[in-house]
């Protein structure tokens, strides 16, 4: 019987040995004074891997063979409502059937208090599968997990201390009715002239006389958005002009907004209209819906204004979650990319023994490999810094030893995952829509026909860099984060550049060297940019009065506005950084686990290759499209 877990030596290997377990168990299971908890760690992790071995068979038994026909039937939609052909809705009846939705939710609020680390690598099991029912099947789970966070931000969750267990939470009807298949929510941010730029967001919420919340405008673009619950970014507080601060983000806040209630009758009362549904190159068996709110009752989530530092909450997880997604996708492009080219025989072999295709093979492997060692790097790091945080705040006494012990390393932890999240993101989608490309490519004419499901790859990968913040505002969130630390803590830098550059001469062991050169590449292309950025800073400030450039150009720093060289050059940095991340990993794995080694120099061999490259275009690239725009900057002020 097939199984997309036992069948891939890699997620078995950081089940088995490559994950640390017991910090994330011990955490997970506050303390093993859970009273329906586990004991110990490998109780807990066998119960784990026999759900990675339950998903891992129903993916490949019950959703990848109907693979085709998902795509080919797609939803319908008819009279304002959205629904699933049977094949599909038979496949979500056996989900609810598993109670997979409620893997993360604690075992108090109905779920099995499993880490997000296990659905992370179940979502790039199921996400092999097929990714559009990952992608709706995420709208359970993470909506739910996302409301009790979101309980816990505004302090609405109580905790009993003794047992060590949530006792009461704000949205727990609502959590209970997710997870149980009953419903499901949405993530409602984008309109028809607002995308990444949510500062143009311009749906409306008020307080009637009673004081209830009303919200009114369209969403567009909004996966699952057939949703009962709605999570709706919108605007609250205005502005007195453009440059009062709530004309931006600080004006918005965030709702939680019922789209219907269903009545014991059988009936149906709506509080929003779906006005229809996308017809989408891919991901045929998610919905993707326009919705219209118009005075719909809603409840504030957290405080007024804070709409956008909610929204990031949600979506950091979303993003790690399409990075696991994507890794998903290139597995399934590079396993059938694979048995292609081992069957196909052309000039008297198989192809896969024709020089070009061994090479895109071998790096599809490589890369797939180093990918999951990212995105497992940055899962745990997010996780453990979201639950020390938690268990500082409501399990320990208030400014106790224990507690600002958590609290300093959730704060290390969640600073190794914001560096992380962004380029995984960026680079586990790029490389879904590179992998389908070349499973494409390898199966030549057969690959252009549907039967062959690998252009399904290519229609369903084509959307990974663009939703849930697009690879470009990944890139630019790389890069501010990179030279933003270095403006925060130059020594620290100059320390650790001395520091790789001398490993990549003086290592003995040659990986190491091919590491430390790696990241030695990685901050000499940082300081390039600082150092343009710095030049062209500095001519700026010379055309202020001298008393004040010691202030400008310390302190008067604006991204936007400074940047400009260093967001041309961003990709090219996100790359180089990702590599860099990347390779580090691989090599701690390497001196821990010697079955490593020979992934870690495979990877290395070509991430050494690919950093020069881009280090090269950073710093010999044509400063053409920089003075274009600047021209065009000073032609709209003098119109102005």
């Amino acid at each position: 019987m097939a199984n997309f877990f036992e069948d891939n030596d890699d997620i078995r290997f950081y089940v088995d040995k490559g994950i640390d377990w017991a910090p994330l168990v011990e955490i997970t299971e506050y303390n093993w004074r859970s009273p329906d908890g586990f004991r110990n760690v490998d109780e807990a992790v066998d119960f784990y891997k026999g759900i990675l071995q339950l998903v891992g068979e129903f993916s490949a038994e019950q959703i990848a063979p109907h693979a085709l026909e998902i795509d080919r039937d797609g939803v319908l939609f008819k009279d304002g409502h959205v629904s699933f052909p049977p094949l599909l809705q038979g496949i979500f009846d056996q989900i609810k059937g598993l109670e997979l939705h409620g893997l993360c939710v604690p075992r108090e609020l109905g779920g099995s208090n499993v880490p997000l680390l296990v659905y992370f690598l179940n979502s790039e099991v199921m996400g092999r599968a097929d990714v559009s029912v990952m992608a709706h099947h995420s709208f359970h789970g993470g909506i739910a997990m996302a409301l009790l966070m979101y309980s816990v931000h505004e302090g609405t969750t109580e905790v009993n201390r003794a047992e060590w267990r949530i006792a009461k939470t704000r949205f727990e009807r609502e959590i209970r009715e997710i997870i149980s298949g009953e419903a499901w929510g949405s993530m409602d941010i984008t309109e028809p002239d607002a995308g990444s730029d949510m500062a143009r967001l311009k749906a409306r919420a008020r307080q009637d006389e009673n004081g209830v919340w009303r919200v009114t405008g369209q969403k567009i673009f909004i996966t699952s958005g057939h949703a009962k619950y709605h999570v709706v970014i919108a605007r609250t507080e205005d502005a007195k002009d453009p440059n009062d601060s709530f004309a931006g983000l600080a004006g918005l806040s965030l709702f939680l907004v019922p789209a219907f209630e269903d009545q014991a009758d059988g009936t149906r009362t709506r509080f929003a209209e779906f006005v229809g549904i996308e017809e989408k190159m891919g991901h045929h068996g998610s919905a993707t819906t326009t919705i219209a709110f118009e005075d719909t009752p809603a409840q504030l989530i957290g405080q007024r204004g804070e709409g956008f530092k909610l929204m990031l909450l949600l979506m950091n997880n979303a993003r790690v979650g399409v990075g696991f997604e994507s890794i998903g996708l290139c597995e399934a492009a590079y396993r059938a990319a694979k048995a292609y080219a081992e069957e196909r025989v052309s000039m008297g072999k198989p192809i896969g023994r024709h020089e070009l295709i061994a090479d895109y093979l071998d790096e599809m492997r490589t890369d797939l490999q180093g990918l999951r060692a990212l995105a497992i790097h940055c899962a745990w790091h997010e996780e453990m810094a979201q639950k020390l945080r938690l268990r500082a705040r409501y399990f320990h006494d208030t400014d106790s030893v224990a507690s600002r012990q958590d609290a300093k390393m959730a704060d290390h932890y969640a600073a190794v995952s914001r560096q992380a999240t962004p380029l995984l993101k960026y680079l586990a989608s790029e490389k879904a829509v590179e992998m389908a490309r070349r499973a494409m490519q390898i199966h030549g004419g057969s690959g252009y026909i549907r039967e062959t499901g690998v252009e399904k790859l290519m229609r369903d990968a084509l959307v990974m860099p663009i939703y849930e913040g697009t690879s470009q505002i990944q890139s630019l969130m790389a890069m501010k984060d990179t030279l933003m630390g270095v403006m925060k803590n130059p020594q620290e830098f100059v320390r650790r550049a001395a520091q790789a550059r001398w490993l990549s001469v003086s290592a003995t062991d040659p990986i190491e060297r091919r590491v430390a050169r790696i990241e030695s590449t990685a901050y000499r292309a940082t300081q390039h940019l600082m150092q343009k950025v710095a030049t062209d800073k500095m001519k700026s400030v010379a055309k202020k009065p001298m008393s004040t450039w010691t202030s400008e150009f310390f302190k008067n720093w604006n991204p936007k506005r400074d940047f400009a060289y260093a967001m041309l050059h961003a990709e090219n940095l996100t790359r180089i950084l990702a590599d860099a991340a990347i390779s580090r990993v691989l090599w701690k794995q390497a001196r821990k686990f010697p079955e490593r080694r020979e992934l870690a120099d495979r990877y290395t061999e070509r991430a050494d290759l690919r950093v020069r490259h881009h280090y090269q275009l950073i710093t010999n690239g044509s400063p053409r499209i920089l003075q274009e725009l600047a021209g065009q900057g000073d032609a709209d002020a003098a119109r102005a």
